[in-house]
């Protein structure tokens, strides 16, 4: 058994160097509409682990998943593992820093989750929202996010939908995948016009 289970998590890393996902829970959602590139996605409630992380966008988006996988690997008030998902949610802050968000298996509700140890991450309900979505491949720098954002922005600007919050950048791939094979999104919620 022991070797089946070396040679299965060994098949998954593999796999995911190239950019396979297979077994890691996605928040739900329904597609609302396409247009333009973009996909405007209904999500439901849902319950995140967050951390605020003070610094550059790429520093904080490190030191915010260490943070955020002890917690889910056992760093909380019942020593409980709790699995992870995709994806890993990283928004700007008006004071030069990022709040880093994974989301919980749709399993667990508020009242269940264990407490985090480090008294950095909180749990937080995220309630229902329209999204749209610009997804893309490659690297996932500060200025690929800001491009990129910048791409989702202009482009709502010829839909019939408009932006009525910030953006967010959400990574579905460990960093050692393929840039091309990378799953990234920007996303911002949108009402419409």
């Amino acid at each position: 058994m022991r070797v089946v289970n070396m040679v299965t998590g060994a098949a998954k890393g593999v796999g995911s160097a190239v950019g396979i996902r297979t077994g890691t829970e996605e928040p739900r959602y329904e597609v609302q509409a396409k247009t333009h590139g973009l996909e405007v996605r209904r999500y439901g409630p849902r319950i995140a682990a967050e951390t605020t992380v003070h610094g550059d966008e790429e520093r904080a988006r490190d030191v915010g998943f260490r943070r955020l996988a002890g917690y889910i690997f056992g760093s909380n008030g019942s020593k409980s593992t709790i699995a992870m998902t995709a994806p890993v949610s990283q928004a700007g802050a008006s004071d030069d820093s990022s709040v880093i968000r994974f989301y919980m298996p749709s399993k667990w509700a508020m009242e269940d989750l264990p407490d985090p140890a480090d008294r950095s991450v909180e749990l937080v309900e995220i309630q229902g929202e329209t999204l749209a979505v610009l997804q893309f491949s490659g690297v996932r720098s500060r200025a690929a996010v800001a491009e990129r954002t910048a791409e989702l922005l202009r482009t709502l600007e010829s839909t019939e939908w408009i932006a009525i919050g910030p953006p967010v950048a959400w990574f579905y791939d460990p960093p050692w995948t393929v840039p091309i094979r990378r799953r990234n999104e920007v996303a911002v919620p949108v009402a419409a016009r």
